[in-house]
C-alpha cells in the first residue's frame, strides 16, 4: 500500500473544482462514462492489431446505484490501469498557471475542465470520496485500489478484482443525493450518452406485470451505438432518416427533408441536419441542433458553430475538431469552427437549390414551412441571399408560386405607376382584405400573400434589392392611388363642404381603443365604395417591425393605430348626403359661417397691422383683442359643429356607411357590431 499527494502546483484542487464547476456539476457523469468508453475502444483497437490476445467478452459499460451505501458506480471492461498508470494519469495533474487561469474563467466550467484535463476529477463535484478498482489488460499486472476523500492525499494498494477493466465508485455527498435517484441518472445518461459507440447499461429493463413494474433479465441499454449520422448515406433509406429524427425529437412532426454532412478535409465533420415544419414562434424552434465530439454530447447551444438562422434546423453535428469540453470563447475564435460554419451554410443552400431544381412542385408544397427559414437566412447573411434568390419564392393570392424573376415578368408594365415604379401589391390576410384584393383584381393586377412572421422585414429588404420597386399592402390606399397611372382627379368640394363632411363623419366613428381615424376625400369612380378604410403603409410597417424587434423601434409600438376614413365624393350616396346636409343645416350654418368669416377677416386685419413689430411693441389691448377673436371663432365653430353633429346622429346612413367600411376591415366588434345589425334591420 502506498500513500501520497496528488501532484498539483495549486495548494488544493478540490475546493477549486467544487467552487468553479458546481454550476455544471452534472457533466461529471458524461466525463466518467466517456472515459469508460475510451478505455473499452482502446482495448478493441489493441485486439484488432494483435497486441491484446485475450477474449474481449462483454464490453458493456455499466452504471449502478446503491442507495443503501450511497454510491454511484461506473464500470467498464476496457484496458484497465496498472499502478504506474494510476500514478501517471490520476495522481499527476498539469496545473501550472492555475490561479491566473481560474480567475479568468471562473464562470466557465467547460473551459476549466478542458484546459486541465480534469474529466475524472469532475467526480469530486458530487462526491465526498472516490474509489477506483482496476485490473489492467496487461499480463501479470496486479489489480489496484485507489481512494481519495477530496483532499490532495490518496491511498493506492494492491487488491483483487475478478475481471479486467475499471470500476469508479462515487460516494455521493449530502448535497447531491439526487444523483442516487434512478430517474435523474436515466435523464443524464439519455442527455449525454445517448449515442456513445459502446453499449451503456443502466439496470434492467422493466415490464408491467401484475399491476406493477417488474425488472426483467434484459439489460436496459440507454444508447444507440450506431446512430444514422455515423453511417454512409448510401446505406440509409428515407425511413431511416425519419426514424432518427424522431429519436432526436420524439414528439415532433416528420421533417420536410434532411442534409447528410460528411467532410474529412480541411476538417472532420459528420452529421445530419433536418428542416422541420416551423411553427409560428421562431424562438421555440431554436437549440434543436446537438453538438457531439466522437459521439459524446457536448451542447445544444450551437450559435457560434452555425449562423443564427441555421439554429432553426434540427439534428446533429459531430466533429472531433471541436474539443469535448469546449468554451464559448473558444467557439468564437477558433478557425476550424469558422470553416465549419461556412461549409454548413454552403451545404444548406446547395441542398435547397438541388431540391428546387430536381422537383419544383415538391419544393412549392413545402414552401410555406420553409419560408421562414429561407427568409431568416436571406435577411441575416448576404452570401446566403445571393444563393437563395434563385429559389426563394413569392406566393400570390391564387396560391401560385414565382421566383423573383418570374414575378417581375408577370406583373411587368401592367403594375408600373406613372413614375415608372413597379408596384408589388400584397395582402397579409386574404379574408379580412378581400374587398381590397378584389378591387385590385378588377383592375387586372396581381396580389401577393405575405402573411409570414418575417415578411415585413423581407419587404424592406426586397425594396432595397429590386430597382424602382415598392411593396404596398393592398388596403393601404385606394387602388387607383397605390398604382397611380395619371394625375389624381380633383375633389370638387369647397372648403366649407369639406369641413362639414369631416364633422359629419368624424362625429359618428365608434371609439376603438388606441385607434385614430382621419377623414379624407377622393374623387373616384361612382361605382367604387362610398366610404372605406385605409392604413398608411409606412406607419403600419413601422409598427409591425417594432412588434418584432423592440428596442429603439419600440416607440412605434406605443403609438396608436392611425387609419384613413376615405370618402368617395363621386359616389351618388355621398353627393346626396352632402345635398341633404346643406338642405337640413344650411339655414342655421350659413349665418355662423358668415360671422366666422367676418371675425377671421377682422383678426387678419389686426395681425397685418402688427407685422414687423416685436412682441413688446404690440399693445396689450391688441393682444387681448386677438384672444377675443380666437374665442369668438371657437364658439361659433363649436355651434356649427353641434348643428352638423346633430344632423349626423339623426341620419342613420352616416353611421351605416362608416360601419360598412369598418366591417370590411374586420374592425367592427362588440356593441358597435350589435348596433350595426340592429340599424341594418331598421333601414330594411
Amino acid at each position: 500500500m502506498s500513500k501520497g499527494n496528488i501532484g498539483v502546483t495549486s495548494a488544493n484542487i478540490f475546493p477549486v473544482i467544487k467552487k468553479f464547476l458546481y454550476s455544471d456539476h452534472e457533466i461529471f457523469l458524461r466525463e466518467l462514462v466517456s472515459n469508460a468508453v475510451d478505455a473499452t475502444q482502446k482495448l478493441k483497437t489493441l485486439a484488432s492489431v494483435g497486441e491484446y490476445k485475450g477474449e474481449l467478452g462483454d464490453l458493456t459499460v455499466r452504471i449502478a446505484i446503491n442507495k443503501k451505501k450511497g454510491t454511484l458506480t461506473i464500470s467498464d471492461r476496457g484496458i484497465g490501469m496498472t499502478a504506474e498508470e494510476i500514478e501517471k494519469y490520476i495522481n499527476q495533474i498539469a496545473f501550472s498557471g492555475a490561479e491566473e487561469f481560474l480567475e479568468k474563467y471562473k464562470n466557465d466550467a467547460q473551459a476549466i475542465i478542458g484546459h486541465f484535463g480534469l474529466g475524472f476529477y469532475s467526480s469530486f463535484m458530487v462526491s465526498k470520496q472516490v474509489e477506483i478498482f482496476t485490473q489492467s489488460h496487461k499480463e501479470d499486472a496486479k489489480a489496484q485500489h485507489w481512494a481519495c476523500d477530496g483532499s490532495p492525499e490518496y491511498n493506492l494498494e494492491d487488491t483483487i478484482k475478478a475481471e479486467r477493466g475499471t470500476d469508479i465508485v462515487l460516494h455521493i455527498d449530502d448535497d447531491n443525493k439526487d444523483f442516487l435517484e434512478e430517474s435523474k441518472i436515466q435523464e443524464l445518461l439519455t442527455k449525454y450518452c445517448k449515442f456513445l459507440p459502446i453499449e451503456i447499461a443502466f439496470g434492467k429493463k422493466k415490464e408491467w406485470k401484475d399491476g406493477k413494474n417488474v425488472e426483467t433479465e434484459e439489460d436496459n441499454i440507454i444508447n444507440n451505438t450506431n446512430p444514422a449520422w455515423t453511417r454512409k448515406p448510401a446505406d440509409l433509406t428515407d425511413e431511416d432518416y425519419t426514424k432518427f429524427y424522431h429519436e432526436l425529437n420524439p414528439m415532433a412532426e416528420d421533417p420536410l427533408f434532411h442534409i447528410h454532412l460528411n467532410v474529412d478535409y480541411p476538417f472532420n465533420l459528420t452529421g445530419i441536419l433536418y428542416f422541420p415544419k416551423i411553427k409560428n414562434n421562431i424562438e421555440m424552434q431554436r437549440n434543436k441542433i446537438q453538438l457531439y465530439c466522437n459521439q459524446v454530447y457536448v451542447t445544444d447551444h450551437v450559435e457560434n458553430i452555425v449562423p443564427e438562422y441555421l439554429t432553426l434546423l434540427h439534428g446533429v453535428i459531430d466533429s472531433p475538431d471541436i474539443p469535448l469540453n469546449v468554451s464559448r470563447s473558444y467557439l468564437q475564435s477558433d478557425a476550424n469552427v469558422k470553416k465549419i460554419s461556412s461549409h454548413i451554410t454552403k451545404k444548406v443552400a446547395d441542398r435547397l437549390a438541388e431540391i428546387f431544381k430536381a422537383d419544383r412542385s415538391a419544393f412549392e408544397e413545402k414552401w410555406d414551412n420553409l419560408k421562414v427559414f429561407i427568409q431568416y437566412g436571406m435577411l441575416s447573411d448576404e452570401k446566403f441571399y445571393e444563393r437563395a434568390e434563385k429559389f426563394s419564392l413569392l406566393k400570390n393570392i391564387d396560391c401560385k408560386y414565382f421566383t423573383f424573376e418570374e414575378y417581375k415578368t408577370l406583373v411587368g408594365e401592367n403594375q408600373k405607376d406613372k413614375n415608372g415604379d413597379l408596384i408589388y401589391l400584397y395582402a397579409n390576410n386574404s379574408d379580412e382584405q378581400y374587398s381590397y384584393i378584389q378591387h385590385a383584381k378588377d383592375k387586372g393586377y396581381d396580389v401577393l400573400i405575405m402573411d409570414g412572421q418575417l415578411d415585413v422585414h423581407v419587404v424592406g429588404q426586397l425594396e432595397q434589392k429590386f430597382e424602382k420597386t415598392r411593396f404596398v399592402r393592398v388596403d393601404s390606399d385606394v387602388i387607383d392611388k397605390i398604382i397611380q397611372k395619371d394625375d389624381a382627379a380633383k375633389v370638387p368640394l369647397t372648403e366649407m363642404q369639406r369641413d362639414a363632411l369631416v364633422t359629419v363623419f368624424d362625429s359618428q366613428v365608434p371609439p376603438i381603443d388606441k385607434t385614430n381615424f382621419i377623414v379624407t376625400f377622393e374623387q373616384l369612380a361612382p361605382t367604387s365604395n362610398p366610404v372605406f378604410v385605409t392604413q398608411n403603409e409606412f406607419m403600419r410597417r413601422m409598427k409591425e417591425m417594432s412588434a418584432l424587434q423592440g428596442g429603439m423601434m419600440s416607440f412605434y409600438a406605443e403609438m396608436p393605430d392611425s387609419y384613413n376614413l376615405v370618402v368617395n365624393t363621386a359616389h351618388p350616396i355621398i353627393e346626396k348626403l352632402l345635398a341633404d346636409e346643406e338642405s337640413a343645416c344650411g339655414t342655421n350654418v350659413k349665418p355662423l359661417e358668415t360671422e366666422i368669416a367676418l371675425v377671421e377677416s377682422q383678426k387678419s386685419a389686426l395681425k397685418e397691422n402688427q407685422k414687423g413689430k416685436k412682441d413688446e411693441e404690440i399693445p396689450a389691448s391688441e393682444k387681448t383683442q386677438i384672444e377675443e377673436f380666437d374665442k369668438q371663432i371657437q364658439e361659433l365653430t363649436d355651434k356649427k359643429k353641434t348643428i352638423l353633429k346633430s344632423f349626423a346622429s339623426e341620419t342613420k346612413q352616416v353611421r351605416q356607411l362608416i360601419d360598412l367600411a369598418l366591417l370590411a376591415n374586420n374592425m367592427l366588434k362588440g356593441e358597435a357590431l350589435a348596433n350595426f345589425v340592429k340599424r341594418s334591420v331598421e333601414l330594411l
